[in-house]
C-alpha cells in the first residue's frame, strides 16, 4: 500500500511538473495542471494492421521474394559491397561472370523470343567454363594443405577429406554464409545448392584472374579449408576392414601380429554390456577400444592403433590455418598409399618434402 501511494503521488508531481499543453476546452482555473496528450499514432491505425494480419494469415505461404526485386536494389553497388566484404579486389567482368548461371541466359533468350525476337542476343557468358576452373584450383590446394599437414596421413585419407569439401552441400553452405545468394543471375529462388556450389568455384577462378595465383589460394584457405575446423578428419575417411590393415601395417614393418586382451567389461549378459579391448604388439599397447561386444571393440581398438600410426588421434593438435604455402613450389609429391604404408616409406617422404 506504502509503494502504491508513492507511485501515485510521484506520477502527480510528473504531471503537474512537465510541461503541458493547454486545450481550448479546458476551464481557466485548471489550465495549470491540465495536460493534453499529442497522438504520434492515429486510432485507425491499429484496426488497419489487425485486419491486414488477420487477411495474411488467411492466405497460402507466399514464397520468397529475391532481392532484386525491391526497389532500392542496385546491381553495380551489390557485386562492388561483395568484394570489399572479402577484402578482395575482384575485376567486375570477371566477378560478374562468376554469378551468372546458364539456366537464367536460356531464360532470357526465352523472353525474348516470346516478343518475337527470332535471333536473341545476350550479351552475358555463363560460368560453366569458370566454374571448372575454380574446382581444379580448390582440389589441388586443398589436397597440398593437407598433406603438409598429416604427412602421415594416407593418400586414400586426404583425397575423401577433399572430396568432402569440394562436395555440393560444404560449397552451397558456404557460398550461402559470403553472401551470393542474392547476388546469383538465375530464374529459380533461392538458388539451388548445385548453383550455389558452382558459383563458388566460379569465384575462386574470377580471383585468380583477378589478383593472381597466392590470392586465390588464400582464399581457398580461408573460406573452404577452414570447414574442416572442429572436425575429426577420421570420420571423413571410413576404412574397411581395419583389422586386416593393421596386420599388414605390421607385416611390412616386421613386428609381430596384433594380439587382443580384454581388459575390461561393465553389463556383461545384460543389454547395457560393454567391453574393453587393448591391442599388443610385442608387450606394447598400441590401440584401445570399446563396444557392445568384444568383436566391435577389437574392431574399435584397431582403428584406435591406426590413428595412433597416422598421428589424428583426438590429442592431436588442431589445424593450423595460417600456412602459407609457395605457389611455386607444386612437386607432386603424393602421400604414401594405404597399401605401402610404413615407417620406412613415411620418412622417405618427409626427406623429399
Amino acid at each position: 500500500m506504502a509503494v502504491s501511494i508513492r507511485l501515485i503521488s510521484t506520477c502527480s508531481s510528473i504531471i503537474i511538473r512537465s510541461p503541458v499543453l493547454i486545450s481550448a476546452s479546458c476551464p481557466p482555473n485548471l489550465t495549470s495542471k491540465c495536460l493534453v496528450l499529442n497522438r504520434g499514432i492515429k486510432r485507425y491505425v491499429r484496426q488497419v494492421k489487425t485486419a491486414m494480419k488477420t487477411r495474411k494469415d488467411k492466405m497460402e505461404p507466399q514464397p520468397p521474394q529475391p532481392r532484386n526485386t525491391y526497389a532500392e536494389w542496385n546491381y553495380n553497388s551489390e557485386m562492388f559491397a561483395f568484394g570489399k566484404r572479402l577484402n578482395e579486389d575482384f575485376n567486375k567482368e570477371f566477378l560478374q561472370q562468376a554469378f551468372v548461371e546458364r539456366s537464367y541466359i536460356i531464360a532470357e533468350e526465352e523472353k525474348q523470343k516470346k516478343v518475337g525476337i527470332e535471333e536473341p542476343k545476350i550479351l552475358l557468358k555463363d560460368n560453366r567454363e569458370y566454374s571448372k576452373a575454380g574446382e581444379s584450383i580448390i582440389a589441388e590446394y586443398s589436397k597440398r594443405y593437407l598433406r603438409t599437414i598429416y604427412p602421415r596421413f594416407p593418400e586414400e585419407g586426404i583425397c575423401s577429406v577433399c572430396d568432402y569439401l569440394l562436395s555440393d552441400n560444404v560449397l552451397a553452405d558456404i557460398s550461402k554464409n559470403i553472401g551470393t545468394s542474392d547476388i546469383i543471375l538465375t530464374p529459380d529462388h533461392p538458388p539451388s545448392v548445385k548453383t550455389l556450389a558452382n558459383v563458388l568455384k566460379a569465384i575462386v577462378f574470377s580471383l585468380n584472374l583477378s589478383s593472381g595465383e597466392d590470392r586465390a589460394n588464400m582464399f581457398v584457405r580461408d573460406f573452404i579449408i577452414t570447414y574442416l575446423s572442429g572436425q575429426d578428419i577420421n570420420e571423413l575417411w571410413s576404412i574397411k576392414n581395419p583389422e586386416n590393415l593393421l596386420a599388414s601395417i605390421l607385416q611390412r614393418e616386421g613386428k609381430s601380429s596384433a594380439e587382443p586382451r580384454l581388459i575390461g567389461e561393465a553389463g556383461n549378459n545384460t543389454i547395457l554390456a560393454a567391453f574393453q579391448v587393448g591391442l599388443y604388439c610385442d608387450k606394447e599397447l598400441i590401440g584401445t577400444g570399446f563396444g557392445e561386444s568384444v568383436t566391435v571393440a577389437k574392431e574399435t581398438a584397431a582403428v584406435d592403433a591406426l590413428k595412433r600410426l597416422f598421428h589424428t588421434t583426438e590429442r592431436a593438435k588442431p589445424i593450423p590455418f595460417n600456412l602459407q604455402l609457395a605457389s611455386d613450389k607444386k612437386e607432386p609429391f603424393a602421400n604414401v598409399s594405404i597399401e605401402d604404408w610404413c615407417e620406412k616409406n613415411i620418412k622417405s617422404l618427409v626427406t623429399k618434402l
